[in-house]
């Protein structure tokens, strides 16, 4: 794979990733307003929103991945944006905010340049074996 096809997919990944987070949110926000505990509303939030990462990356931005099981991918797509989404990402949001004192409105976002990476990583060879 060259590295402007590389490049393509880095960028076609980050688009689907602005996508996601307007879709949980407004995912989140709904639930909010039907009365839903706000947990369980991010939890909403989460799949649908990965279910749609899962569905874009699989049409347009890996949709080379062959070989395995749509099922298996959209597994892999889950492990993945739960590795990196919840699990890495609050572990940096509490380094940030609690150890290094960063504000709570500028963490998330030096949190997307280590996440975004490592998660399109993870997607490209593991959950679409690229």
């Amino acid at each position: 794979m060259t590295k402007r096809e590389n490049v393509r997919q880095f960028l076609g990944f980050c688009l689907v990733g602005i996508l996601n987070n307007v879709i949980a949110y407004g995912v989140y926000i709904l639930c909010i307003w039907m009365g839903i505990h706000y947990i369980l509303a991010n939890v909403c939030g989460f799949l649908i929103s990965v279910l749609n990462s899962y569905y874009w990356n699989n049409k347009y931005v890996f949709y080379g991945a062959k070989g395995t099981s749509w099922w298996k991918k959209l597994f892999r797509t889950y492990v993945s944006y739960a590795s990196t989404g919840i699990v890495l990402s609050n572990f940096l949001l509490i380094m940030w905010v609690e150890v290094l004192d960063v504000s709570t409105l500028i963490a998330p976002l030096i949190t997307l340049v280590v996440t975004v990476p490592i998660n399109f990583l993870l997607n490209k060879y593991w959950a679409f074996r690229m």
